[in-house]
This record gives C-alpha cells, structure tokens and sequence, in this order.
C-alpha cells in the first residue's frame, strides 16, 4: 500500500466538507430568493444560476470528498475533482463578468412631480433588450405578468385616488411600464388601469400609445416600456446576485489553492 500523508488527507477532507457546507447554503439563499426576492412571479428564473451554481458545487465537493477519503482506492478521484473545481471556477469568473456587463447600463429617469421613474427599452444593453424582443420570451413573461395579477393589484390599491394622487405614488417598473400608458400620450386618467384615449394621434409618434388597451389582459403589456419595466427590474435582480458570486468567487479560489497545495503535497509523497 503507498504510503499517505494523513495532514494533507484531512485537509482536502475539512475543505470539501467545508465546501459541501457552502454549497448548502448558496442553494438556500438561491432559493429563498427566488421565492421571496423577485418583484414577481416573472423574473423568479433568473436567480436559477445561483441554484444551478449550488448544485454543481455540491456535486463537486462530495467527488472531492470522496477522492481524499478515499485516495488509495480511488486516486484518480482527486485529478476529477480538480479539474471540475477549476472548470467551475472558470465558469463562475465568466458568468460574474458577464452579469456585470449586462447590467451595467440602463435605469429609471426621473419625471418631474412624478414619485416614480420611467424607463426606455434602448437604455439597456442589446443583449438584454434581444432576450425581452424575442416573441417567444416576451410571450411566456406577458402571460406570466397578467397572471400574477401586478396591474390588477394596482388598481385594488389606488382606485380611489386621483390623478394628482396616483401621479406621486411611488410605483415599481412593472407597474410604471406595463399598467398604465406612457405619460406623453395625453390620455385622461380614470383609475391606474383605465385611461381614455383622447387626441391620441397628435402622440402617434410614439408606439405605446397605440398599444395601449384598457382590456386588463392587454393594457401596456405590448409596450416598449414594459418591456424596459421587466428588464429594469431583471437588472435589479441580478445586482443582487452579482456581488454574491463576486465573495462565492474569491472564497472558491482560496479553498481551490489551498487545495492544491495539500494536493501536491500528496504527489510528493507518493513519488
């Protein structure tokens, strides 16, 4: 039997168990905040990279685990397990650089007297705008947005008030894009979801106007601004998700050095 050295042994071993830990709670904290961290129902899938990166990582720290427990029997356990570390790395490093490039541009622009902000489709980046652009994706979220009710729960807030009201409450992008018309459409203000078109084709420059509809299956969701709504609140999510894989990143990369110190410590002796 080759000889092992048991302080590089239980050091591998503490590190997996460590990172199998860590998995563990990058796999909550992705689904607490898919479920309670999402302005809607909608945009709950885009924290199922943290989920997925969780996962991965915990299929990665038991083969880990595994291989240094195991290493007599198993030696070329440890050579997976490093090579899937260092892939997982790689590709966490990219997707970091990736998340904070397509969120960097974009954001509400102040309305004057108004408490909430507006938002165009063309602020945000091209590959966030070509996701929300493509039929396919905005058909699934469009559906998903009339179904989770944002609009209607809305109007159940605010139906009383008046315009002058309404126009400073403090309304979040989907409601701002997605439940009432653009404030230049020169439409006359009823309630937050029903507006009257009048003199509508002095405004027809803008493409929003003329998708608006007050059929509360419709209303703005074919708008460009409910469009740049969703992605907005996108942006805002994955902000919150970027910084998180930045520390996921840099504690991976210390155990992942660690790691191979012990590793190579363990060659030597076997040599």
């Amino acid at each position: 039997m080759s000889s092992f050295n048991l302080t590089n042994d239980s050091l591998l071993g503490i590190l997996n168990i460590i990172k199998f830990l860590f998995s563990i709670t990058i796999l909550l904290i992705g689904i607490l905040l898919s479920e309670n961290g999402a302005l809607t129902d909608c945009d709950r899938f885009f924290y199922k990279p943290l989920i997925w990166f969780g996962v991965f990582l915990l299929l990665v720290s038991v083969t880990g685990f595994i291989g240094a427990c195991f290493y007599d029997h198993l030696p070329r356990m440890l050579w997976v397990y490093h090579v899937l570390m260092f892939l997982l790395i790689v590709a966490g490093i990219i997707f970091t650089i990736f998340a904070f490039a397509v969120t960097n541009k974009g954001g509400g622009r102040l309305l004057l007297g108004a408490g909430y902000k507006v938002y165009r489709l063309g602020d945000y980046s091209n590959w966030l705008q070509n996701r929300v652009n493509n039929n396919r994706n905005w058909n699934k979220i469009k559906t998903c947005l009339v179904e989770s009710k944002v609009c209607s729960d809305l109007y159940s807030k605010y139906w009383d008030v008046s315009f002058n009201k309404f126009h400073q409450k403090p309304l979040n992008p989907i409601q701002t894009g997605c439940c009432k018309p653009p404030n230049g459409c020169g439409f006359t203000y009823v309630n937050p979801t029903r507006w009257v078109e009048e003199n509508w084709q002095v405004y027809c420059e803008n493409p929003d106007c003329k998708a608006w509809e007050n059929d509360q299956n419709i209303l703005c969701y074919n708008c460009e601004s409910c469009k740049a709504g969703v992605l907005d609140n996108i942006k805002h999510s994955w902000k919150k998700v970027r910084w998180f894989y930045v520390i996921c990143q840099m504690l991976l990369i210390i155990m992942y050095a660690v790691g191979c110190f012990a590793f190579r410590n363990i060659l030597i002796d076997e040599s």
